[in-house]
């Protein structure tokens, strides 16, 4: 019987203020070795579970899926909205196979493997594949932020789209998996996989648009309403996919690609939010799994668990990666370094709580299984993530894994140039944000006549306006200001 132990009013707020506290300052000193924060919170998670000191009794499977996946929907949203399309529109093809067929190869493999170490059926192995195929982005960039590497030949941007991309079809595998159980293995549902893929397309980029439009032409009031509006189109957009038969985790991810990449107000405010927002939810659903796993069972799949993760790490997601980008000319190393790169994080954990809701006689061993297995990953590869780059000779030097993601905008800059805007100029009355001037140009004010305007998305300028522009080269400021202007984002 699914079980929650209730806490008054003060005990669960001083509860969230500790975590949220221990969470924060703890996250200093695991960032400075790039480890990846997602272990700090799953711990306090089960330092406060049942088999832990804080005793709290915590089983039901069905609403921390229900928790975890409110979190998963902004952390898929922000992954979409924070990744600079133009950087990775080069690479897409490649991180699209990679998070479609790699997953469906790494799944495959993983099922297999399963079937022969364990007492699990062929269905139920693909089953905890499927759950496990996906990798995590923030895991991985959380890592090279902390360190400021970049890599090579375009492999972030790559790594960040097939992160963001992978989770929607690792969920749509588990989906389908668990249907194909439940109705006792009575035919694929192929109407199924063409509604998921199909509705959540077309959700996700007509909600998309609807809501870049939305934050491009309302002028509201109140600035702070914008983060508000943008978080009801994410709602909306994943409960009208799941609704019609949807993949509600591609709309979300899909929509947060098109508003990120949209010419739209306040949009450094919007992302310095959903940043703060998608952390948040990291904490929570974290926190909440870390509950309802019991660190008791670890003994009794351990075997299995390391097992598995030693095949992850060094068989199937490496035969996936070669796969796919051996045609494409990777070499070996570039080959290593994306599989070493497969972290197994959030959406595995958050996937495996499906099976442990339905209450399905295998769904524990499979949802401590997929646990201890993405606790090995983050500890093993995030902890060597900065060295295999480096022992690779994959770190790109004087450049920034910032450029990956829509908020960026250079680093000190150091030339400025004074741009007169005449009534034959491209740029006149036209707002900032479709001006189409690159994210590493910022404008710092706009001087009309004795006025001095600080520049906003929205703001129109007018012939006999002067833009202060600045940039990391004169160059660049010269050749942005001398001629149409081209399509991309601006940071005001």
């Amino acid at each position: 019987m699914p079980q929650f132990q209730v806490l008054n009013l003060n005990q669960l707020l001083l509860l969230a203020a500790f975590v949220l506290l221990a969470s924060a300052f703890s996250s200093k000193i695991l960032y400075r070795f790039g480890i990846p924060t997602l272990l700090i919170f799953l711990s306090i998670g089960m330092f406060f579970g049942a088999d832990g000191p804080g005793n709290i009794q915590f089983s039901n499977a069905t609403l921390a899926r229900n928790i975890s996946v409110l979190g998963l929907i902004m952390i898929m949203f922000t992954g979409g909205f924070d990744t600079n399309w133009n950087t990775a529109k080069p690479v897409a093809v490649k991180a699209l196979l990679l998070s479609t067929l790699g997953v469906v190869i790494t799944a495959g493999l993983v099922g297999v493997f399963v079937y022969y170490i364990t007492n699990l059926s062929l269905i139920e192995g693909f089953l905890l594949g499927s759950v496990i195929a996906s990798t995590d982005a923030a895991s991985v960039f959380s890592i090279l932020r902390s360190k400021k590497l970049n890599l090579k030949d375009r492999l972030a941007p790559m790594l960040e789209i097939e992160s963001g991309s992978n989770d929607p079809f690792a969920y749509m595998l588990t989906i389908l998996t668990l249907s194909v159980i439940m109705s006792s293995g009575n035919g694929f549902p192929a109407a199924m996989l063409i509604k998921q893929i199909v509705y959540g397309v077309l959700i996700g980029a007509a909600l998309g648009k609807l809501a870049a439009l939305s934050l491009r032409k309302i002028q509201l009031d109140i600035d702070g309403l914008y983060p508000i509006l943008t978080f009801g189109f994410v709602i909306a957009t994943f409960a009208a996919s799941e609704t019609l038969g949807g993949n509600g985790f591609l709309s979300v991810y899909l929509m947060g690609l098109i508003v990120g990449n949209s010419p739209i107000v306040h949009k450094i405010s919007l992302v310095r939010f959903f940043d703060g927002i998608s952390w948040l939810m990291q904490i929570v659903l974290f926190f909440t799994l870390g509950l309802l796993v019991n660190p008791s069972t670890f003994p009794q799949v351990a075997l299995v668990g390391l097992a598995v993760a030693v095949f992850l790490i060094l068989v199937a997601r490496p035969i996936a990666v070669a796969v796919i980008l051996t045609p494409f000319g990777y070499s070996l190393r570039h080959q290593a370094f994306v599989s070493w790169a497969g972290l197994r994080g959030a959406a595995s954990i958050v996937f495996a709580t499906y099976p442990l809701s339905l209450g399905l006689p295998s769904a524990n061993l499979i949802f401590h299984t997929v646990f201890f297995v993405a606790m090995l990953s983050v500890l093993i590869q995030g902890s060597f993530m900065s060295q295999m780059a480096v022992k690779l000779d994959l770190i790109a030097p004087n450049d920034s894994v910032l450029k990956t993601f829509t908020d960026y905008a250079g680093e000190i800059h150091n030339k400025i140039l004074e741009l007169p805007i005449t009534a034959n100029s491209a740029f006149a009355n036209k707002p900032i944000m479709d001006l189409g001037i690159p994210m590493s140009i910022l404008i710092v004010m706009v001087k009309r006549g004795e006025e001095v305007i600080t520049p906003r998305g929205a703001t129109v300028v007018r012939p006999g306006d002067v833009l202060m522009l600045t940039g990391d080269s004169e160059e660049e400021l010269l050749s942005c200001c001398t001629g149409e202007p081209q399509t991309s984002d601006i940071v005001v």
